[in-house]
């Protein structure tokens, strides 16, 4: 019987739902779009899904992360490319989770010690970066050995199964079905994956009706998550 290789078991380690990210309570725009169907249209948990990894995470999270994880810590460039994620999420909603989420991620990084976390994170609380979720995940988990596949896979799932859990929690589907829905996903993180990503490549997204009902959502009352 073959062993598993340590960077197979980092990369379960940080996959893990379990793991400390911050995550909980975010839904990425699920809550609004599922919430508002009778405004904007039937709502559909398999087609949010998809619609999330093909237009919103293969060429704009998935493309942050890359460029992040390649630029090797250097925080500058990082800083710089936490502006430009700013810059290109439009809806205030999901740029502040994507925020909060990331320094929420970027926190247990420096608290277990990840070479980098502790640097960027005071760079964040000073106003000098953003610290949105894609850009700490690339620095992350560059700084922690994984290859750059393993990073990608890894933010790809945690998309997929954040938004299940966040449909589980909101009664939209039952665990069972929602396990089904993040399994018929995994073709079309991977097919995405596959795409190469220039050091340069813009981030492009265009998910506008899930944009739509955060921004409406963001002026409704209680709700279960913070978008």
């Amino acid at each position: 019987m073959s062993v598993p290789s340590a960077q197979l078991l980092v990369a379960l380690q940080h996959a893990d739902g379990q793991f400390p990210s911050g995550g909980f309570a975010f839904s990425q725009g699920l809550e609004a779009s599922s919430t508002l169907a009778g405004k904007l249209g039937a709502f559909d948990f398999a087609g949010f899904v998809d619609i999330q990894i093909r237009h919103r995470w293969a060429a704009a999270d998935r493309v942050a992360l890359v460029r992040a994880f390649r630029l090797a810590g250097d925080l500058e460039a990082l800083a710089e490319l936490d502006r430009e994620v700013e810059a290109s999420t439009f809806v205030e909603g999901l740029r502040s989770g994507s925020r909060r989420n990331g320094m929420a991620l970027l926190t247990t990084h420096e608290r277990i010690g990840t070479r980098g976390a502790a640097a960027y994170r005071a760079m964040v609380r000073k106003g000098e970066a953003c610290g949105h979720l894609a850009v700490v995940q690339g620095l992350a988990w560059q700084a922690l050995d994984l290859d750059e596949a393993s990073a990608v896979a890894i933010g790809g799932y945690q998309m997929v199964a954040s938004l299940a859990t966040a449909a589980v929690r909101l009664g939209v589907i039952g665990a069972i079905d929602a396990q089904k829905v993040v399994a018929r996903a995994l073709p079309a993180i991977e097919a995405a994956a596959g795409v190469p990503v220039g050091d340069d490549e813009p981030l492009r997204s265009f998910t506008p009706l899930c944009e739509i009902a955060v921004a409406m959502h963001g002026a409704s009352g209680q709700r279960l998550f913070s978008n």
